[in-house]
């Protein structure tokens, strides 16, 4: 059984998984290739991503019955003592990555009058 999940991907790549895999959700496909249509299939997907994220999941010989792999996701995989388990960037970076940038050329004249009371 394979499992590939796209987010924010181009609908061309969506179209190109439909050759092999069905669609049971928006961005979820699931089927059940051989494992070289399957590499050939994650290849594509990460090379037409674009700035999207994408995650497959498969069935193997293996403790836990399958595995994964991430492209361009902020959770991670790691092995921990031969299980295969998400991390999750810690608190303080997702905060940050959630929190606007400042523009580079800094507050305007009339905000830093309003903000610090100055003329």
């Amino acid at each position: 059984m394979t499992v590939i999940v796209l987010t924010t991907c181009p609908a061309g790549l969506r179209g190109f998984l439909t050759r092999w895999l069905m669609e049971i959700s928006a961005g979820v496909f699931i089927g059940n290739p051989s494992a070289r249509i399957r590499e050939i299939l994650w290849d594509e997907v990460r090379a037409y991503a674009g700035a999207g994220r994408a995650l497959l999941a498969y069935s193997t010989d293996n403790e836990q019955g399958y595995t994964f792999e991430t492209f361009d996701h902020k959770w991670r995989p790691v092995d921990h003592e031969g299980l295969t388990l998400l991390m999750r960037p810690h608190r303080q970076d997702r905060e940050e990555a959630s929190q606007p940038k400042p523009a580079s050329k800094g507050w305007s004249k009339a905000s830093k009058r309003r903000r610090f009371g100055g003329r």
